[in-house]
């Protein structure tokens, strides 16, 4: 079982980032986060990377019945999204899979809420361009 769903778009690496976000939005989800992986890197390292940005995406009423069905859930919490660009002028952007990463907790309750959270994550990739 693969850990994410990804797309490879064809527009440039800001405009997935407005997009992204943008579907993300239309499926409840909003960015709490927001991490410039070239940056940090390059700041705190001196290297140089690709262009990588993690968003952690939040729906609110799923992370609500997840923080109730699970004590300890919000170590898992958000959703991360990636978008990155490769060296060949791709740009990728991938979502956590919630089942996959949810596989070791044994609760039912928050086996529904991650195959919900699942499903809209799905849209939100197949929807991009």
């Amino acid at each position: 079982m693969s850990y994410v769903f990804s797309k490879t778009v064809a527009v440039s690496f800001d405009q997935a980032i407005a997009r992204t976000t943008e579907e993300l939005g239309k499926e409840g989800f909003g960015v709490l986060t927001e991490i410039d992986v070239q940056a940090t890197l390059k700041k705190k390292l001196d290297v140089d990377f690709r262009k990588y940005r993690i968003l952690g995406a939040c729906n609110p009423s799923f992370a609500h019945r997840a923080l109730q069905a699970e004590a300890h859930i919000g170590a898992m919490l958000p959703c991360n999204v990636i978008v990155q660009e490769y060296e060949d002028g791709r740009v990728e952007v991938a979502a956590v899979d919630p089942i996959a990463s949810m596989q070791a907790i044994d609760n039912p309750d928050l086996a529904d809420v991650a195959t919900q959270v699942r499903e809209k994550l799905r849209l939100v990739i197949d929807s991009l361009q």
